[in-house]
């Protein structure tokens, strides 16, 4: 990418969180501001070549998702215009995904046979309730929901996902009929109808992924030796599909291959996109809301894991609560347009970052793009073979498969590795929608059983300091008449228990401990089952003729405790250092350490 000059080092890309009013709601207030000629060319060239890139990719997620091929390039259009008044990230893509179109098609899949008016009304209606959940959420400032769900998790449900996807588009390279949920379903029902390869179709789809391959990773060094500027060797490598596009129309139209059997996508409406409501059928609501919740969930994880990273490239901020705000208008605007649900893509968001995007108006440049080829581009399209389409499905979603995760987690976390092991597998052997749900329960869980078994150390004094270490691990000066606990995590009525064990475990010992110390600076919350917890542990104490003491609490954790009788009612007190406690529990002098090495 060429240097940036100081013209393009625009503000943040959010508001700052004292903001009220309409830029609240309005990122576009901000950043039209400082619109200029240098960043309107540079938002129009990365809206080209996203165009390029966009048209074959909506075509193609339409068809993963079981949809008129016009319905990817409907879902391209309006949300993009929604994402750019309503979104906080320069750089994300919003349109179809690949993960999301293969959400889609199982939720759909479960109330109607692909092609039926049920099935498309199913699939807008599941746009327009996503983004209502993402439009609630993001005024309720909810965003922080999305990080109970472990990384590892996502990324164990997204390698099976594009494993999923990548074989459920075989059926097209291959040129059979087959179908299936699951992985065990498509190998299955792709074996049995093997013997009705369609050779000229298999021809056609394995050209293409080996021609998609070779452009992703050898056009561009191609062009570049020949004397090509970079940005116009990128630009060409960008439009590697749609030249595989234009060629295999070109091979169906003059060798005469539909009438030897190879599918192609047919009649594509030529037009902007109509004007649609969703069912507002309670029913199918309730049929569909589990589903438009996971969707929702997956849909704004990727978008603004994406956008983050995209953003501290050019120092920026994005403002996750406000995004939700934007990717939900973005899946209304898709079920007023005739589209289906969208998100931010990982691949076209790079490509508008390094085509050198800079505000959010390069999506709405790529929206004109795209509603320009519905009305001129779509007769041409009549002749293209799914199995091209098929084959930039298969070329895109394999970049998402990693299965190096399983090998990162095994060696660092074996409890993660097994919540990512039962993604995958749950994934793949049942379906979409159980391996997303696990996913989310397993992230929840994953969450709770760490927590309810928090670290907690018994600790001592470093010999010529005023810190406390683990006894364990140290060297360290203790008491038999004191008993240091450091609790490493919040207090809250998952853990509360253990704590109470905890400590009865270890009083349980011929030590004559006569003061109990809760070193309190890992805490940060201690709601009211916890507080239950430390009274009853005060209760026990005083009944053994034991002090229960707090040393380094915060504030306002203390605020709250000072709202509860609890510390009039405990047997000890509450020192502001742990060194204070030590020194007046022990009875040691205070030493002068000036001078001590720490």
């Amino acid at each position: 990418m060429e240097p940036e000059s100081p013209r393009r080092n625009l503000p943040v890309s959010s508001p700052a969180p004292s903001r009220h009013g309409l830029r609240r709601y309005f990122p576009i207030l901000d950043w039209s501001r400082s619109y200029n000629r240098a960043v309107l060319t540079s938002d129009l060239v990365a809206a080209l070549i996203v165009t390029i890139m966009l048209i074959p990719q909506s075509l193609a997620y339409a068809l993963l998702a079981g949809l008129p091929p016009e319905m990817g390039l409907y879902a391209s259009i309006l949300p993009l215009v929604a994402y750019a008044i309503f979104g906080t990230s320069r750089a994300l893509a919003v349109g179809p995904v690949a993960v999301v179109s293969l959400m889609t098609a199982a939720a759909a899949g479960n109330l109607a046979a692909q092609g039926t008016p049920e099935y498309i009304a199913a699939a807008i209606t599941l746009a327009f309730l996503s983004g209502l959940m993402l439009m609630v959420m993001g005024v309720f400032r909810l965003g922080f929901l999305a990080n109970f769900l472990s990384h590892p998790v996502i990324a164990g449900f997204i390698t099976a996902s594009g494993i999923l996807i990548a074989t459920s588009q075989l059926k097209h390279i291959f040129g059979v009929s087959a179908g299936g949920h699951n992985l065990i379903d498509l190998v299955h029902s792709l074996v049995r109808h093997l013997p009705e390869t369609n050779l000229i179709t298999l021809a056609i789809g394995g050209a293409t992924i080996a021609f998609l391959f070779w452009v992703r990773r050898g056009l561009k060094p191609l062009l570049s030796s020949l004397g090509l500027k970079p940005r116009l060797a990128d630009l060409l490598a960008k439009a590697g599909p749609v030249a595989a596009v234009f060629v295999s129309i070109l091979a169906v139209w003059v060798f005469g291959l539909e009438a030897r059997g190879v599918a192609v996508v047919g009649d594509v409406p030529m037009g902007l996109p109509p004007l649609t409501l969703p069912s507002f059928s309670m029913d199918l609501w309730g049929q569909i809301f589990v589903s438009a919740l996971l969707i929702s969930i997956i849909g704004f994880v990727e978008s603004v894991s994406v956008a983050q990273t995209l953003a501290a490239k050019k120092r920026q901020r994005i403002q996750p609560d406000q995004e939700l705000i934007g990717l939900g208008a973005s899946n209304i605007a898709a079920a007023m347009s005739g589209g289906y649900p969208v998100t931010g893509g990982f691949a076209r968001s790079v490509v508008n970052f390094d085509a050198g995007a800079e505000t959010p108006a390069a999506g709405a440049f790529t929206a004109l793009g795209i509603a320009l080829a519905a009305l001129v581009l779509t007769p041409l399209l009549y002749l293209l073979p799914k199995a091209v389409l098929a084959a930039t499905i298969i070329v895109a979603v394999l970049s998402l498969v990693d299965f190096s995760i399983l090998k990162r987690t095994w060696g660092y976390n074996r409890v993660d590795f097994a919540a990512v092991a039962v993604t995958i597998l749950l994934t793949l052997a049942i379906g979409v929608e159980v391996g997303v749900s696990a996913g989310v329960l397993l992230s929840i869980g994953l969450f709770l059983y760490r927590t309810s078994k928090p670290h907690v150390a018994e600790v001592g004094l470093v010999p010529g300091t005023q810190h406390f270490r683990n006894i364990t691990r140290h060297e360290v000066e203790t008491s038999p008449e004191l008993l240091t606990i450091r609790i490493d995590e919040s207090l809250y009525f998952a853990n509360a228990h253990f704590l109470q064990d905890l400590i009865y475990d270890r009083l349980a010992c011929d030590q004559p401990i006569r003061h109990v110390v809760l070193m309190c600076s890992a805490v940060n919350e201690i709601d009211t089952s916890a507080l239950e917890s430390l009274e009853a542990i005060n209760t026990r104490l005083g009944e053994m003729g034991i002090k229960l003491h707090m040393s380094e609490v915060k504030g306002p954790v203390m605020d709250r405790l000072k709202r509860s009788h609890f510390l009039q009612e405990m047997s000890g007190e509450v020192f502001l250092s742990q060194y204070d406690a030590h020194v007046a529990l022990t009875g040691s002098p205070v030493r002068d350490l000036r001078g001590a090495a720490e």
